[in-house]
């Protein structure tokens, strides 16, 4: 049996073969949280917290690059993106518990960490648990430049087979060849594990500017080995909705 097949038939199934099995190569599991922020003077309270104390206590941890981003065209409110890497299902488990014990962490971070009810350090967050594709099984990192941005897109599927399907062609099909070929270089490719609007992947891209994004969707969008993938019948109808946003790394993003 493949093991895509094995797998295919839900996320939560999917879990625990990934980490027992792997692939030929070690797959990242990748932490994305999504903070609604406050507007005003508060608005920079978790930028902030992660700047001055998380960042730091997961690099005692070894955990790294870190992301940090904020949005510069999508959602109309304040948020910040934080994406975090994780080799194993248990450093993601055992950092959480981790940072609770880190006496730096809990003394630094009390006013964050400790907010009251009529005082909170943020809105809402949410959180996104993924699995790196096998055909790009770690985090990259593609641009550092200090006008780099990053866009963030979000393939929604109609069934787990669809969603499958769609993998299947970003690994099997090349399509992640064909990215990099044209110049959308990617910072990882994850497909969702936990998390909202399921069955979907998601995948982040770098550029130096917005110039260099739109010429490289041109170059993928006129490349023929594209027009033959997107034209073959497996892959036709399986993403049944894309969200895009475009963010700016912040000035102590690792990523």
């Amino acid at each position: 049996m493949k093991r895509r097949s094995f797998l295919a038939a839900s996320p939560l199934v999917a879990a625990a073969p990934l980490l027992s099995l792997g692939g030929t190569k070690k797959q990242q599991y990748l932490e994305l949280t999504i903070y609604h922020t406050h507007v005003g003077a508060r608005e920079n309270r978790v930028a902030e917290f992660y700047r001055d104390v998380a960042l730091p206590a997961y690099e005692r941890r070894g955990i790294a690059p870190i992301g940090l981003f904020t949005p510069m065209y999508g959602p109309n409110q304040p948020s910040l993106y934080v994406l975090i890497p994780h080799d194993s299902l248990e450093s993601l488990m055992e950092t959480s518990q981790a940072l609770l014990q880190d006496e730096t962490y809990q003394q630094h971070g009390r006013e964050f960490l400790e907010a009251s009810l009529g005082d909170p350090a943020y809105v809402r967050k949410e959180r996104q648990l993924m699995v790196a594709f096998e055909d790009m099984p770690g985090l990259e990192i593609p641009v550092s430049n200090e006008g780099r941005i990053f866009e963030l897109r979000i393939y929604e599927s109609h069934s787990d087979i669809a969603g499958r399907k769609k993998i299947d062609m970003f690994n099997e099909g090349g399509e992640i060849a064909i990215f990099r070929k044209t110049g959308l270089s990617p910072v990882f490719f994850g497909e969702t594990l936990f998390g909202p609007s399921m069955p979907n992947l998601t995948y982040m891209l770098g550029f130096t500017s917005m110039a260099e994004r739109d010429a490289a969707w041109q170059r993928f969008i006129d490349d023929p080995e594209w027009h033959a993938l997107r034209d073959q019948l497996i892959y036709k109808d399986t993403v049944s909705n894309i969200t895009d946003f475009i963010l700016r790394p912040t000035s102590f993003s690792q990523i």
